[in-house]
């Protein structure tokens, strides 16, 4: 859940049926979604508002399928770094953040410093960006796992 100046957000049975209904589809109608959670139209839009306002939702986006444009391989890349310093961490934020094909970026705790995935159209093209990547900042090791079948891809949080 969002922090609220540094407190979670409290919501109740309406707020978490409207966002159950807005994570299905988002685009559905304003009158759809009052009626889904068995409320009116004023009321559901002043919750979304005040969900938007307090960091519970942020913009809506649409989920575009990568295989419809092409982009039919999906890399998770296993990154450890002997380099920790900060100008090192921005760089290499920076470098992530400059590179639409990298989905998600996590830095972890453990042996493995950071796990991006990656969907490109091949490997190939993976190729491409990772000599771009290291080109720009310097990593200790680099493993790319392909994941040969997406067996669950869910982005709606169990509210």
């Amino acid at each position: 859940m969002a922090m609220e100046t540094g407190k979670v957000v409290r919501l109740d049975d309406l707020d978490r049926n409207i966002l159950r209904a807005l994570q299905t589809d988002a685009g559905q109608s304003l009158d759809e979604i009052a009626r889904q959670v068995g409320s009116s139209k004023t009321p559901v839009w002043n919750r979304i508002k005040k969900m938007r306002a307090r960091g519970v939702m942020g913009p809506s986006t649409v989920v575009v399928d990568p295989e419809a444009l092409g982009l039919e391989a999906c890399f998770f890349v296993l990154i450890r770094t002997s380099e920790h310093e900060a100008e090192w961490q921005k760089k290499f934020l920076a470098a992530l953040r400059a590179r639409p094909e990298v989905q998600e970026a996590h830095r972890l705790a453990g042996e493995i410093d950071y796990i991006l995935k990656v969907r490109v159209a091949n490997a190939r093209a993976y190729d491409v960006f990772y000599q771009a990547l290291i080109s720009e900042v310097r990593v200790f090791n680099v493993t790319a796992l392909l994941s040969m079948e997406e067996l669950k891809n869910d982005v709606a949080l169990p509210v």
